[in-house]
Order: structure tokens, then C-alpha cells, then sequence
């Protein structure tokens, strides 16, 4: 009888791909794996309670450590694999000059308050990006140039940055590495020297400490094997999304051509 193993997913189409990943990788070890899709701080909770065993996958430390670290109060975790090295960003379409806007405070110039859209449309309230857009916007304070940010799905965020690309209109878009959307376009990421966005992560596989007993030393040796990248995971995330094409087929085809499985 195959052993059940129960997976946190942030409920972003990026984790659900690296899930996707990490699942076909458990089944090829013969597991039966559920994947319970949660928004980023709950997924923490219910690793905390034992609902779920693991969490693909945690940003640490900058946009997760403080969810860890709460879970930690209650029960170890362990850290497997490198799946990517994701970062924050604001970036603008290419087609926006560089040389008017390369930086977060050139948004202020009068000439491009006139020309940027001032909507900037985010993802949930509990994401890294979110927290620190918001830090952004009054550090800068462009609440006062005119500029107004908005949480939303990841749906909302990716169809305002299409709408707009799609009419050369100059917009910004809080984003991070890996995401699909720049696999399709030219995104510029703006510089930003004060560090509000956080630094370049780890992006891991955390497994409760109290089911590692689940495994065998071979196959968490395998688990903390596992590498990625951000581009390899925006593509495989444009596949599903803008493609259509089944995760769980994308992600396995990947695995078989790569020979990890």
C-alpha cells in the first residue's frame, strides 16, 4: 500500500507548478500525494497544526521567515532542495524608456506621473510582494504623486499588466522571479536602493521533522536534490497558464526529459 504524504500549496500558479514538480517526483517513489491549495500564511498555520506535512514551497529567509519561525514554536522543519532563487520586483513593460524610468523614484517625476498608469494592482494581502509594495508606497510616498495600490487575485494583477501591454500603455507591476509573465514579455525591473523589497530567497520544500520518518535516507536525498530555476519554472508555469496545457503532464514530461525520474 502506498504511504499518503499531504502537501501545502501556496495557491499561486508558480507553486502550484513547482508542486507539480515535487509531486510527480514523490509518486515516482511510490507515495500517494494530496495537495491542499491555501493562500501563503494560512498554508503556515496548517503546517503548524499537522494538517498538512509538508509546503511547497518557502520562500526563506526574507518573504516566509517569519511564518516559519511561528510554526517552528510547535514543531521542526526541515529545508530540502533549492526549486529556485525567487526575488521581488516592480517592473515596467520595456517599451517605457529607461532612461525616464529605471528607478522606483523616477515614478515621481511629473513627466511620468503623467504617462504611468496610477493604479497598481497586487496579489493577496498575505504575499511578500504585498507587504513590501506597501512599505514602497509610502517610503516613497507616491499615495501623494497620485499612485493608489491594489490587493486582488493573481489574476487581477496579470490581466491589468496584459490590458495595458496590450495598449503600449506605461504601467507598473509588483512582481517576482519566477512568474510567467516574463517568459511572454520584456519586464524591466526597477532599481530600488533602499532594500524595501526584500533580498533574493531560497525557495525550499519544508517537511514537518515529525514525518520525515516517512522516508528513507535515499529518498530525502533526492527531495534535497532537486533544482530548478526561475526560468525553468516560468516556463513550465506559461505552458499551464497561457498554454493551457495539464500541470501535472507539463511538469512530468520535464522530469522524464531532464532524467529525474
Amino acid at each position: 500500500m502506498n504511504k499518503k504524504i499531504t502537501m501545502g500549496v501556496t495557491d499561486l500558479s508558480f507553486h502550484r507548478t513547482t508542486a507539480s514538480l515535487v509531486s510527480n517526483v514523490l509518486k515516482s517513489m511510490g507515495f500517494e500525494v494530496e495537495r491542499i491549495f491555501s493562500p501563503h500564511q494560512e498554508n503556515f498555520e496548517k503546517l503548524k497544526t499537522g494538517e498538512i506535512d509538508m509546503l511547497s514551497s518557502a520562500w526563506l529567509p526574507s518573504s516566509h521567515g517569519i511564518y516559519k519561525s511561528d510554526v517552528e514554536k510547535v514543531e521542526l522543519l526541515i529545508e530540502l532542495g533549492l526549486h529556485y532563487e525567487p526575488y521581488a520586483l516592480w517592473g515596467v513593460p520595456d517599451y517605457v524608456p529607461e532612461e525616464m524610468v529605471a528607478e522606483v523614484a523616477d515614478l515621481l517625476k511629473p513627466e511620468v506621473v503623467e504617462q504611468m498608469r496610477p493604479k497598481i494592482q497586487g496579489i493577496n494581502p498575505g504575499a511578500g510582494i504585498t507587504r513590501f509594495s506597501i512599505q514602497m508606497m509610502a517610503e516613497y510616498g507616491l499615495s501623494k504623486a497620485g499612485y493608489e495600490f491594489y490587493t486582488g487575485s493573481e489574476d487581477d494583477c496579470f490581466s491589468a499588466f496584459e490590458a495595458a501591454v496590450a495598449n503600449k500603455e506605461w504601467v507598473i507591476v509588483p512582481l517576482w522571479k519566477p512568474q510567467f509573465l516574463h517568459y511572454r514579455y520584456d519586464i524591466r525591473e526597477l532599481k530600488e536602493p533602499k532594500g524595501l523589497l526584500g533580498i533574493v530567497d531560497r525557495a525550499v520544500l519544508l517537511l514537518r521533522d515529525d514525518k520525515k520518518n516517512l522516508f528513507n535516507d535515499e529518498q530525502l536525498k533526492t527531495l534535497d536534490s532537486l533544482r530548478f530555476s526561475n526560468d525553468i519554472i516560468a516556463e513550465l508555469d506559461y505552458k499551464v497558464c497561457r498554454e493551457g496545457k495539464p500541470q501535472d503532464e507539463v511538469t512530468y514530461e520535464w522530469l522524464v526529459a531532464q532524467g529525474v525520474i
